[in-house]
């Protein structure tokens, strides 16, 4: 299926990302390398955001994010421009008895400017590459100043131009995946459950010049750079002596380079000043 007619990028992503709701936690939930990204994710955020605090979370889905921080004390305004994953994430909140710290709204990330609640937030959190699925990230970015507290936080989780592990699918005869990213300048084709949508990809560098002067850089960490991506599953269950270790190394240099450049994600955190 091509990417439906008459519809621009966003409207395409949100109808693609409704279908898949109803089956988004049954294909990701049990995949073990998606619960270690989780939690190294949350432990970025853990380590610099206070008790207590206000978060405006972006491309919510299906709502993973938003409840655990919501139960650690957190109050939530989580926002998505598919509709079909804010009905499941509203489900699972009200499964959770989080109702009184979680609020909702859909709403794109490219219109922060017609948020019903402005803030401020302790903390704008966009997670797993949201934020891929547009061309206009300069705008979003630009649009956090005014929604963010004094000293507020910002951690997103972004692809970059570049995966070393993506490469190694060359040897499967992969081509296409391997290098996709190579030439992302006007996006690459993506999809899900049949619809086509396009992606783009973010160096660190590209958010923190965009930042530039409002902003100090916290951390940038490299996100399945050594451990291998999510998609390669089993790769947990047939090698675990050999997952361990590729957990611990890149625990040990996740902040390095090259390693916070080249994984299959990256986490970057800011302050603003």
């Amino acid at each position: 299926m091509s990417k439906a007619k008459g519809m621009d990028n966003e409207q395409v992503t949100a109808e693609a990302f409704s279908r898949q709701s109803a089956i988004f936690d049954k294909i990701y939930s049990p995949n073990t390398i998606i619960q270690y990204k989780r939690q190294r994710v949350r432990d970025v955020v853990n380590r610099y955001l206070p008790a207590n605090s206000r978060i405006l979370e972006l491309n919510a889905g299906t709502g993973e994010d938003t409840i655990y921080f919501a139960t650690h004390g957190h109050r939530v305004h989580a926002t998505d421009i598919s509709g079909g994953m804010l009905a499941k994430l509203n489900e699972k909140v009200r499964a959770a008895h989080a109702d009184g710290n979680v609020t909702t709204e859909q709403c794109s990330f490219t219109a922060l400017n017609s948020l019903k609640d402005k803030g401020p937030y302790d903390l704008i959190f966009s997670n797993f590459a949201g934020l891929n699925c547009t061309g206009r990230l300069n705008d979003v970015l630009c649009s956090f100043d005014p929604l963010l507290a004094e000293n507020g936080l910002v951690v997103l989780v972004l692809l970059p131009p570049f995966c070393l592990w993506e490469t190694f699918l060359a040897l499967r005869g992969n081509f296409k995946a391997a290098f996709r990213r190579f030439n992302s300048k006007n996006g690459v084709d993506a999809h899900i459950e049949g619809v086509h949508f396009t992606c783009w990809y973010y160096k660190p560098q590209y958010v923190i010049n965009n930042l530039k002067g409002s902003y100090e850089v916290l951390d940038v960490e490299g996100l399945c750079s050594i451990v291998p991506p999510s998609y390669f599953e089993n790769f947990p269950h047939k090698h675990p002596r050999v997952y361990k270790t590729l957990k611990g190394l890149e625990h040990r240099f996740k902040s390095k380079w090259p390693w916070k450049n080249i994984g299959d994600y990256y986490i970057i955190a800011l302050r603003k000043k």
